[in-house]
């Protein structure tokens, strides 16, 4: 076989391998400088960050082992309850430990830090030998064990519980200089899970003549409160289990009752018993405290729902601002009346209110988050929130509030919370 020379094809192959040639010295020197930029920029990288040089201890030995039970990080050991002891060392279990909310991100509060009102400390309670009695104006008397409870159907429902004396700090005349939590943190939101007390009702046949019940706690101080019966056959739940887990003993292992939307203490913890009665029980928990004082000298019982009530958290109270800029403005929301429908900022003291955005879907006698975006221009003014829930329940101003009731109330205090925010940055309570 010959072969035949095309010196056409053979100049143009010519050409291609020059080309290829100086291709390839380009693309060298190209590399090259890429290399040097690359090593410069890795220079400056390992500067600022140590991934890719030295790697800090955590990445270079072993972690902690597997746990029974998590526990959280150690460089959050300082997000914890504000504690207040009523009495001090006197009556140690006396008094409240207040949610660190302003802390806290979404609407869920983690069992360990959901707040806590005893009136004398947490029994410490066997299950295996508790039981809750149903009596009273009942066909049939019945006493259930735990091991009873937990086999019946149970239902999961997420809850607010507010305790009737938050934000009562927010009254005093001059406003105190203290974190959100101390001041509106007896308030908190789980995932509920137990019996509806109507089903346990029905099994024990309420009498024609029962309208009302007594609730009544197995701890020391034996706290109890009377509920219409309405309420019982409508949302209220029979608990044994907060988000997920057995409730904890401050909050009523190993049963407790749930109220939504309706004062905290209502929601009795260490539920012994529940007696069907005509009419309320008037016991010393709902007639020596717990009521509302009228302008009139008259006092105001039974103030069962909490009212429609928001608290920004972000910024807040004690909090700092890093200079002007763009920031979030960031909050929780609820009401025992149902749905929050709408939750309205004021960026300039209460002049003029833009929606915030409800975050998630709004769930019945429950917190929501929401949210709004705020461009800061460094110039002192005044934040606040209004909520409003789907009945038209709007959140009232501090002096409307003030006017309703006379001047030692106490409880059931839901009016506008205000921040003032300093040219400084600095963020502080104020009475608008």
């Amino acid at each position: 076989m010959t072969d035949h020379h095309d010196p056409v094809s053979d100049a143009v192959s010519a050409v291609a391998t020059a080309d290829a040639a100086r291709e390839r010295r380009n693309f060298l020197k190209r590399g090259a400088a890429g290399l040097a930029a690359a090593a410069a920029a890795a220079t400056t990288a390992r500067a600022a960050d140590p991934i890719g040089g030295d790697f800090p201890e955590w990445s270079t030995k072993i972690g902690t082992p597997l746990r029974g039970y998590g526990q959280p990080s150690r460089f959050e050991a300082p997000v914890q309850r504000y504690v207040q002891k009523a009495f001090g060392d006197l009556a140690p279990g006396t008094g409240g430990a207040r949610a660190p909310i302003e802390r806290l991100e979404g609407v869920i509060t983690p069992n360990g830090l959901h707040f806590d009102r005893s009136h004398n400390g947490a029994p410490d309670i066997d299950p295996a030998k508790h039981q809750l009695l149903i009596h009273g104006l009942v066909k049939k008397p019945l006493s259930f064990s735990i091991a009873d409870l937990l086999r019946y159907p149970m239902v999961s429902r997420m809850h607010f519980i507010e305790c009737s004396g938050n934000s009562g700090l927010n009254l005093a005349p001059q406003p105190p200089q203290l974190p959100a939590g101390v001041m509106h943190g007896l308030v908190s939101c789980a995932d509920w899970t137990g019996i509806p007390l109507a089903l346990l009702l029905d099994e024990a046949g309420v009498e024609p003549a029962g309208k009302w019940l007594l609730a009544e706690g197995a701890d020391s101080a034996a706290m109890s409160r009377s509920i219409p019966l309405g309420k019982c056959y409508d949302d209220a739940i029979v608990a044994l289990y907060q988000n997920g887990e057995r409730l904890r003993p401050e909050q009523g292992y190993p049963v407790r009752l749930l109220l939504p939307g309706w004062e905290g203490n209502m929601n009795v913890k260490w539920l012994r018993r529940l007696k069907v009665t005509a009419g309320p029980t008037h016991t010393k928990d709902e007639t020596s405290r717990y009521t509302d004082p009228q302008p009139d000298g008259r006092a105001r019982q039974f103030t069962f729902e909490m009212g429609a009530k928001s608290v920004i958290l972000r910024p807040s109270s004690t909090m700092s601002m890093q200079g002007a800029g763009l920031y979030e403005i960031s909050g929780i929301a609820w009401s025992g009346g149902g749905r929050i429908a709408r939750v309205e900022i004021s960026t300039d003291s209460g002049a003029t209110w833009k929606d915030a955005v409800l975050q998630g879907q709004a769930m019945p006698k429950s917190l929501v988050r929401f949210r709004l975006p705020w461009e800061w221009n460094g110039q002192a003014t005044a934040l606040q929130s209004r909520a409003t829930d789907e009945k038209g329940n709007t959140q009232p101003s501090r002096a409307a509030f003030r006017a309703e009731f006379a001047p030692d109330i106490r409880f059931h205090n839901n009016s506008i919370v205000s921040w003032a925010v300093n040219a400084d940055g600095s963020v502080k309570n104020v009475y608008l």
